[in-house]
């Protein structure tokens, strides 16, 4: 039910909306003095403020101002005689949703009051969702205990309050749009839009005109003006993922409204102010990008003024046990999963998976078993064949093993045989056979120190 709060000095007005109001199902308080609405609008949830323009002490426009402070969801309609319309006009500059005209048909009073109170309700969601968000992103919430994640968060701690545009890279799936949410939900944007668009899924032929907007008749099928994801993003944050696709001609404009914190929609003829947050983030080597020339040098410095690394999932293996619980928790909460909890065997086994896909990877995985779980504790044959598939070739190797086979000896033409396949598959080049073998080059080149490959030949 939705709440409108009259406020005149002349009590006929207040009897008589009171009574239309209340016919049209609301919920109606009554005030004949602003000093006194103000505290009304303290207490109580009003989602449609009905008063007069003109009232003795304070005013409607001083009212107007009062209800902004404290009630920032409460929509304005003002009520004014023929000769205070321009005040009224003033007031709709100040934040008013409408004004309406003394005396006035109660048809159009209603359709005006109806407009107002979708709009108090709209944003009402708004900072309902936004506060959900803020708490899902804020640093508590946000799993992660290992020492590599905790370096990532003091960063993040760090450049929340900044302006400073963040340059976050990872591997796909590592939690780089997390990293940015987290960024923007813990800092002085959060009230605002956080918009994010993926650099890779746009068409060099329509991307300009996706972040910077188009002016109508721009181009064949442009048949209204349109605002830009950078205008969308005005007092927010603008999320650039995977900003190493973006075409080299866009990277030059993209660089100048860095710089200029300005853009000009495709087809105008006059620059528009901006103040977007920008956070970028990248799933490749932005610098071997710019030396091969896919990339430019000028906007990876104007990017990574700061730079966060998300470390891939194989290498905090201590965060899976609670990043498990923590997607298992929100399923349940859902309440369409059989699956409840983990069994130490399940647990053990994520533990022991590469997780290539990392944590997008074991949200899904995680997803998955809840759903096709036989009772609730989840199994490790409750998960994707993809997973567990992996572990085929460990009962395989049992079979092939002598039960005398010296450990030593074994792991060492395990490990030349393997080094060698890899070292073949990427045509001799070391970088392609380490990323094979999920290694650093460096522990590549160590272990071929260390060892002669064996022969892969059968």
């Amino acid at each position: 039910m939705s709440t409108i709060l009259v406020v005149d000095d002349e009590k006929n007005y207040l009897w008589m909306l009171d009574e239309v109001l209340r016919e049209e199902g609301y919920d109606v308080l009554t005030s004949n003095s602003a000093a006194k609405a103000v505290l009304m609008l303290k207490e109580e949830s009003i989602n449609v403020l009905l008063t007069d323009l003109r009232m003795t002490g304070m005013d409607g426009m001083a009212l107007l101002s009062q209800a902004r402070e404290v009630s920032p969801t409460t929509s304005a309609i003002l009520m004014t005689a023929y000769g205070t319309i321009e005040r009224a006009v003033e007031a709709m500059r100040e934040g008013a949703y409408d004004f309406i005209v003394k005396p006035f048909d109660n048809a159009d009073l209603l359709r005006i009051i109806q407009k107002a109170n979708e709009r108090s309700t709209l944003l009402r969601e708004n900072v309902r969702l936004s506060q959900a968000l803020t708490g899902r992103y804020h640093f508590d919430a946000v799993p992660g205990t290992s020492p590599a994640m905790q370096a990532v968060y003091d960063i993040i701690t760090r450049v929340t309050d900044s302006k400073a545009t963040v340059l976050i890279s990872g591997e796909s799936g590592s939690g780089k749009e997390v990293m940015a949410r987290t960024i923007h939900f813990n800092g002085p944007r959060s009230g605002r839009p956080f918009l994010a668009v993926n650099c890779g899924a746009l068409t060099e032929t329509l991307a300009e005109s996706e972040l910077f907007g188009h002016e109508r008749g721009a181009f064949t099928g442009a048949n209204t003006k349109h605002a830009g994801l950078f205008e969308q993003a005005n007092g927010g944050t603008l999320f650039l993922d995977e900003i190493g696709e973006l075409p080299l001609a866009l990277q030059a404009k993209l660089l100048r409204v860095l710089d200029s914190q300005e853009i000009r929609r495709v087809g105008g003829e006059k620059s528009i102010q901006i103040d977007a947050r920008i956070l970028a983030a990248t799933n490749r080597d932005l610098q071997s990008e710019v030396q091969n020339g896919r990339f430019r040098e000028d906007l990876l410095y104007r990017l990574s003024v700061i730079r966060i690394e998300v470390p891939p999932l194989r290498d905090r293996k201590e965060d899976i046990p609670v990043l498990a619980k923590t997607y298992l928790e929100q399923l349940r909460q859902e309440g369409s999963t059989r699956g409840q909890r983990l069994s130490p065997k399940a647990l053990d086994y994520l533990l022991h998976h590469r997780w290539r896909g990392n944590v997008r990877e074991l949200q899904n995985a995680i997803a998955y078993a809840a759903l096709m779980a036989k009772e609730e504790d989840i199994q490790p044959e409750d998960f994707p064949v993809e997973l567990t598939g992996t572990s085929d070739w460990v009962s395989t190797l049992g079979r092939l093993l002598p039960p005398d086979a010296p450990l030593d000896a074994t792991l060492k033409a395990i490990e030349g045989y393997m080094i060698n396949r890899a070292m073949t598959m990427g045509h001799g080049v070391q970088a392609k056979a380490a990323e094979v073998l999920q290694i650093s080059r460096s522990l590549l080149q160590y272990k071929i120190k260390q060892q002669p490959p064996v022969s892969t030949e059968d």
